[in-house]
């Protein structure tokens, strides 16, 4: 039995001394195991390291063997926070024998939980499944006298592992108990913790506003604590969290509040570690000065080497983007010297790896010194007599890292430090060596569960075959990497650093090549026969970037609901007047797959890099908005018919095809087809044309024969805080012309569109089209794609909840009037793809965009017409509107009539 205060235990005052020294080192040891709610680098799930404080000794346990149990314990957490796993394991299984041997079941489930947490990091699943399967069935046996604290701490572990095994649904269910334990226990500290990993648990699952809501939640309960270092940090972790999901804003004013709270209290750890997380919050906002004035008071006041050498790293990388080279030099010295300072661990190994990676983009723009790590250093890897200094640095610090990987037994970061030696000797043509290297760090991985590691190792390895020209080995290895991508789309929608937040990750560098490179693989290998497999692998492949692409957008998995194949749809007897265009560009090549109704997939294309196609695209998208630059635009939209459609022209006439969906790809999205020039004609003049976010539908239904009940609402007026948005004095003409149509409306205009109004019109009434007369803006960030309402902005994450809480029935049409692409942002059309699939309308009609407010008028007034006439397509009633404009003497500029673009269902 435990004892008490007032329980003297038996034995000599010397006895008794030794005890309390031993219960006294206990509480001052224990008392420092504050939870580390999160890493100031980037918000993840908590690695909480189970406290054993307020733990009572045993009067029966040696005093001698509890004190060095706890002293490994101590030693466990030590290794544990600088980031040795392997040893801290093994240090914790020491103090697990130590407990079990003394029957001390209390400490032995605190440690086994905390054994758990390192096995975690190292990827051992099953070794960390059964150390807190054991340390919770210890808990579950003390139920007469439960400590909570300990109980939900090791809870919080539990749902640590279930999140990271991809049971979500079954960390939420863990972490919702551990929230109600630490309510009971009256510790508010572990209530934030869990409600911050609730956050991760919904966001993980594609929830995003229950999410947001919990994280709300938790933003208004720290409101009314007092200020303490545990509110920091936890507004902190709030901070990372709402950084993660995309929220800039509300991130930038908590983490600002923490670094307030940190600045009363004085503590330097956590002022710096604030720091850091503005500048990451800042860099994630691309305002680049700003997040170097962060980092560099981070460096300036942080008392830990390895938070100064993180924000020195972040630093080199935006000099390095910058061709800043004379910082570049100066910076490099500080970096080298920190990283020499720092003691060994997986973060300093990472830190190392991504310092080299940096070195190795400096190449000879710097007058690289030699430096002190390298003298002394002997590579057991063949290195390049002839390479530039940075390069050879680099290949040095490399092998060191395999080098202290090995110390430290860390297969994790082994595999990370092989992958990217290997990936320099494939930079410097050694290929032989280079896929070794691959080779080595792929079993490590693989062995190590480090699937963020293994995707980019299978890559890697994919490229490598591919320069030896063994196809069928680089097919394969693509094959996994994308297998491997797949498996981790979770993890790339919650974290866009994957797994491991200190390995280097862009969407933009490290996914989206994967496919394309697959693609244009897989269709050289064809060699000039066409292989209908073959394409249609293709063809899924690059769709599933194009999700992939949405998902990052969101930063969530975004398509929902059942899904029929375009090909089905094409192929039916009574919808077989379609074509399916798609378009693929290709590093040297713009491929086209096309499918033809009731025909097999055809596939052709032009030996054109992507920078020229992009150039060119981008100059007709300037050229398209201006009506006097008619000329120029034939000329180039000429250009791209030839690309896409002049090898099938006469196929598609004989087929009798009546529209063409297109499928786009990268910049393609930015140019209305519609605007296509065949040298005499434009594509409208001979197709109904539609787009598609990918090649499948929901639920495709034509609006043939319905009742069509509209919900439209405007603004004539921006609201204030938006002057450089022109009034929109046409928007009442516009809604008279859908009403004059015999379109049954509802009309909310002004200062009665408000989000609030709109969502409770849409949720009590059964409307099939919604159409939004207002300003909007289409970004390749979700953050800046928004319309405007009364009071201010709308943003597209809002669609979801927006129009998608109908109850009766789905919204058929969604016609979004008077948007644009935001100017100079070449992926801008992502917006439009987004907001088309975040709404969940089976078709939206959108503006690239604005043009004058009659031709809008003309335009939506005709299409309605088209649409209430009868037996009539959306697409084809689209393009009777647009034909009218053209056929206009003031309108027939492609700049008024091809900037309108039907998406998702042309039915």
């Amino acid at each position: 039995m435990p004892i008490t205060q007032a329980t003297k235990p038996s034995g000599g005052n010397s006895l008794k001394v030794k005890r309390q020294k031993a219960i006294c080192l206990f509480l001052c040891f224990l008392m420092g195991l504050l939870c580390i709610l999160s890493s100031p680098v980037l918000a993840k799930v908590p690695n909480s390291f189970n406290s054993l404080a307020q733990l009572p000794v045993n009067s029966t346990t040696s005093v001698v063997g509890t004190t060095d149990a706890a002293s490994l314990v101590e030693q466990g957490k030590v290794l544990y926070d600088t980031g040795n796993y392997t040893q801290a394991a093994e240090v914790l299984q020491k103090a697990v024998e130590a407990y079990q041997q003394q029957g001390e079941n209390l400490r032995l489930a605190v440690t086994l939980s905390n054994l758990s947490l390192a096995y975690q990091q190292l990827g051992k699943w099953s070794q960390a499944q059964q150390a807190i399967t054991q340390s919770l069935n210890l808990l579950k046996a003390e139920e007469q006298n439960p400590n909570l604290q300990i109980l939900a701490q090791s809870l919080d572990i539990q749902g640590r592992l279930q999140l990271a095994t991809g049971r979500p649904e079954a960390a939420l269910a863990t972490w919702q108990q551990t929230e109600e334990i630490y309510q009971q226990a009256d510790k508010k500290n572990g209530v934030v913790r869990s409600l911050i990993n609730q956050a991760q648990a919904w966001q993980t699952q594609g929830f995003y506003p229950r999410a947001i809501k919990t994280l709300d939640k938790l933003r208004q309960k720290l409101k009314s604590e007092r200020d303490s270092i545990e509110k920091t940090v936890s507004l902190r972790s709030l901070g990372d969290a709402l950084m993660l999901i995309g929220n800039f804003k509300d991130s930038q004013e908590v983490l600002e509040e923490s670094l307030t709270i940190a600045r009363n209290l004085q503590s330097q750890a956590d002022i710096s570690a604030s720091l850091f997380s503005l500048g990451n919050n800042a860099l994630k906002q691309n305002d680049k000065l700003k997040a170097i004035a962060y980092y560099q008071q981070t460096v300036a006041v942080s008392p830990s080497p390895l938070t100064k050498v993180q924000a020195q790293l972040n630093h080199l990388s935006l000099l390095i983007e910058d061709q800043q080279w004379a910082e570049v030099k100066t910076l490099l010295p500080a970096i080298q010297s920190q990283l020499d300072q720092l003691p060994l661990s997986r973060a300093s190994i990472y830190a190392l790896v991504n310092y080299s990676q940096s070195l190795s983009k400096v190449k000879n723009n710097v007058d690289f010194p030699s430096q002190t790590l390298t003298k002394n250093f002997s590579s057991p890897f063949p290195i390049q007599q002839e390479l530039n200094a940075p390069l050879r640095q680099t290949a040095f610090l490399l092998a060191s890292a395999i080098e202290k990987s090995r110390s430290l037994g860390d297969k994790r970061a082994e595999a990370y430090a092989f992958k990217n030696l290997g990936g320099l000797y494939e930079q410097t043509k050694q290929l032989s060596e280079a896929q070794s290297l691959t080779m080595q760090g792929l079993a490590l991985a693989q062995s190590s569960n480090a699937p963020e590691i293994t995707y980019a190792l299978e890559w890697q390895l994919g490229r490598l075959l591919w320069a030896k020209n063994d196809i069928n080995g680089a097919i394969a290895a693509y094959d996994a990497a994308v297998e491997t991508l797949q498996s981790l789309r979770r993890d790339l929608v919650v974290n866009n650093d994957v797994v491991n937040q200190d390995v280097q990750f862009n969407f933009r560098d490290s996914v989206e090549p994967v496919y394309r490179q697959s693609v244009q693989l897989l269709l050289q290998s064809q060699h000039g026969k066409t292989d209908e497999k073959i394409l249609e692998k293709a063809r899924l492949r690059i769709e599933a970037l194009q999700l992939a692409e949405l998902d990052d957008f969101f930063r969530e998995a975004c398509l929902q609901g059942q899904r029929i194949t375009l090909d089905q749809v094409v192929d039916k007897g009574d919808r077989s007047d379609a074509a399916i265009i798609y378009p693929i560009i290709l590093p040297e090549q713009l491929q086209v797959i096309v499918k033809i109704p009731n025909q097999p997939l055809k596939n052709y294309g032009n030996k054109i890099s992507q920078t020229k196609v992009e150039e060119l695209l981008v100059e007709l998208r300037k050229n398209l908005v201006n009506p006097t630059a008619t000329k120029t635009v034939q000329t180039q939209s000429q250009q791209v018919y030839n690309w896409l459609l002049q090898p099938i022209e006469s196929e598609l006439q004989k087929s009798g095809v009546k529209t063409l969906v297109f499928v786009l790809d990268g910049v393609l999205r930015n140019i209305p087809m519609s605007a296509l020039y065949d040298g005499k004609q434009y594509l409208v003049e001979k197709y109904a044309v539609a787009l598609s976010v990918g090649l499948q539908l929901l639920d495709p239904k034509p609006l043939l024969k319905q009742k069509l009940v509209a919900l439209t609402a405007g603004l004539t007026q921006p609201p204030p805080g938006f002057p450089k948005f022109a009034p929109l004095l046409g928007i009442k003409s516009e809604f008279d012309s859908i009403a004059k149509a015999g379109v049954s409306t509802t009309r909310l205009l002004d200062g009665d569109f408000k989000k609030k109004n709109l969502e409770t019109e849409i949720s009590e009434t059964s409307f099939n089209i919604v159409h939004l007369a207002t300003h909007g803006q289409f970004s390749s960030r979700f953050e800046d794609t928004f319309i405007l309402d009364f009071d201010g902005q709308i943003n597209v994450k809002d669609f979801d909840t927006l129009f998608r809480n109908q109850n009766k029935s789905i919204v058929e049409l969604l016609v979004l009037s008077a948007c644009q692409t935001a100017t100079g942002d070449t992926r801008a059309a992502l917006g439009l793809a987004g907001a088309a699939v975040r709404a969940g309308a089976r078709s939206t009609i959108a503006s690239l965009w604005q043009i004058d407010d009659k031709s809008t008028a003309m335009f939506v007034s005709g299409f309605y017409q088209e649409l209430k006439s009868g037996n009539i397509t959306k697409a084809e009633a689209v393009h009777r509107a647009q034909l009218k404009l053209l056929k206009h003497p003031n309108y027939k500029a492609p700049s008024f009539w091809s900037s309108y673009v039907l998406i998702g269902n042309w039915l």
